[in-house]
């Protein structure tokens, strides 16, 4: 699998530079997935962009989602008619949107599909996210038919985390890429 093919999708206010992604994207060639507006995020254009940029790789991608991004590929799955062009998703730390806080924060992104995502995909989840309970991130696990992986007490499993590289999510990540080009 081409490096390129591997979407990086931050969350609400984008990845900084200590963020696993950001060090994954910078470390291996990946492909970070830009938004217009990372601070007042649109589902709808949100949905978009990864429509577009999906439609620009040349063979199916992997993603890369962690937090807001977890919920744009979902919504993103659950309205495109080319699933086929994703091969596997590596989800991390999905907000609970429906909580009260995150709704006044996030509007429009309430309501989060709990559809069955159509590729193979793994989340990990910490079991002191301060956005998400891990029994929620459970069930958005079951509901995506993704694999689940209880990461400890590591926040929300961000730049703030300290987890550097994050190995063990990298690992996993290759596990996906290897199923992708099966």
């Amino acid at each position: 699998m081409k490096p390129a093919n591997v979407l990086i999708l931050p969350g609400w206010q984008n990845s900084g530079p200590g963020h696993w992604q950001s060090r994954w994207e910078l470390a291996h060639g990946y492909t970070r997935v830009e938004q217009h507006d990372w601070l007042r995020p649109l589902r709808g254009d949100w949905i978009a962009r990864l429509e577009e940029v999906l439609m620009d790789c040349d063979e199916p991608a992997v993603l890369v989602a962690h937090s807001l991004g977890c919920l744009q590929t979902a919504a993103w799955a659950a309205h495109s008619r080319n699933g086929h062009r994703v091969k596997a998703a590596l989800l991390v730390a999905p907000p609970d949107i429906e909580r009260d806080e995150m709704r006044q924060s996030l509007p429009g992104w309430s309501a989060p599909s709990l559809r069955a995502l159509p590729f193979k995909c793994v989340l990990f989840a910490s079991s002191n996210d301060p956005f998400c309970t891990l029994a929620r991130s459970r069930q958005f696990a079951s509901a995506w038919n993704a694999d689940f992986v209880a990461a400890g007490p590591h926040g929300h499993l961000n730049a703030e985390s300290g987890l550097g590289d994050w190995p063990e999510a990298y690992e996993k990540l290759l596990q996906l890429m290897r199923v992708a080009t099966a």
